[in-house]
């Protein structure tokens, strides 16, 4: 019997459950996934859920317990306008915190067409004495993985999370296939043209894809003697896999570039970024030397942590850029 209803036994008389006790019934269920507040509001007849089947039975189960149709209609009105109504204040405080923040860091601001003199003393800092302290020719690779490396420990986080949570919301497995035989090679998804068997694809491929890795190297390895980079050289490798993908099929890289492989690449990429500027950070607030020779400005192992922080950001962008292409185009990074 639905929650929902009044509940009969015999011949008592019809009793209905309290307000409070189902609201709290629904959001227990809510919590645990076994209640969606929204079924009725936001799918239609033609929403191809799997849980269809599921979402008539519970809503001819509603609808045989009360004793009108019109209780039902009342009863998804009344939810329907608690749910706007609730999702209206929550959007209301959010927009009025976001805009107080926004307003008090401006207050901080100069004036318009003055100069902030602390803003110039670090600028002045930057350039005058980069090369002596970071030890990187290149004064935007030393700002960046040095002055504000923990601002880029973020950044990279950011990458992460958001690769998980498109992984969340699109990865296909076992778990959450519609049917038992169905595989994400198989789906809907991977019924367009498949540019893989192309032969041109394939020979623009194996001239362009050493090429384009090749580069990408270079640009991530030179990143603390001229322009480049972690995130300019990731972004390259990251193209670099998208377009071996494209052109030999997603078997082939599969071979060799599995989700695994990517999570485990991922994760000791952050890990390493994470431990290697918490030793800076604590023996620069301490006032200690962190031992860690800055080398000769100019060549390729100078810059102290520079450099593997840079190849560190590099995998953990490529990874990233890969794994988006991957979960949109077939909802899978790769085989395990």
């Amino acid at each position: 019997m639905s929650k929902y209803a009044p509940q009969t036994g015999g011949n008592k008389p019809k009793q209905k459950i309290s307000g409070l006790q189902s609201a709290k019934e629904r959001f227990v269920k809510w919590l645990n996934g076994d209640f969606d507040s929204a079924v009725h509001i936001m799918e239609t007849d033609e929403t191809p859920y799997s849980n269809r089947k599921e979402i008539k039975e519970s809503v001819a189960g509603i609808k045989s317990d009360l004793s009108s149709r019109d209780d039902v209609k009342r009863l998804i009105e009344r939810e329907r306008k608690s749910y706007y109504r609730l999702y209206s204040v929550v959007a209301i405080i959010s927009a009025v915190l976001l805009i107080g923040v926004l307003l008090f860091v401006i207050s901080y601001l100069p004036r318009y067409g003055k100069e902030n003199p602390e803003t110039t003393a670090v600028v002045a800092r930057y350039i005058t004495k980069g090369v002596e302290e970071t030890g990187a020719v290149n004064v935007v690779a030393g700002m960046i993985l040095d002055y504000r490396a923990f601002d880029t420990l973020g950044e990279s986080h950011v990458l992460f999370t958001a690769l998980v949570c498109v992984m969340i919301l699109l990865r296909m497995d076992k778990k959450n296939r519609r049917t038992q035989f169905e595989d994400y090679y198989t789906t809907d998804l991977m019924q367009f043209h498949d540019i893989s068997k192309e032969s041109i694809m394939r020979c623009v491929g194996m001239i362009l894809i050493p090429s384009i890795f090749l580069y990408g190297i270079y640009v991530l390895l030179n990143g603390q003697n001229g322009p480049g980079g972690g995130f300019s050289g990731g972004a390259v490798m990251g193209g670099g896999l998208i377009i071996f993908a494209s052109a030999f099929g997603f078997g082939v890289t599969d071979r060799f570039f599995t989700r695994r492989l990517s999570n485990v690449i991922t994760f000791v990429s952050l890990a390493f970024y994470s431990f290697a500027k918490g030793y800076v950070f604590f023996t620069g607030a301490n006032g200690l030397d962190n031992h860690i020779p800055k080398g000769t400005p100019g060549a390729i192992l100078s810059g102290g942590m520079i450099l593997p922080l840079d190849i560190a950001v590099g995998l953990v962008v490529a990874c990233t850029m890969f794994g988006f292409y991957s979960l949109f185009r077939r909802g899978n990074i790769g085989g395990d």
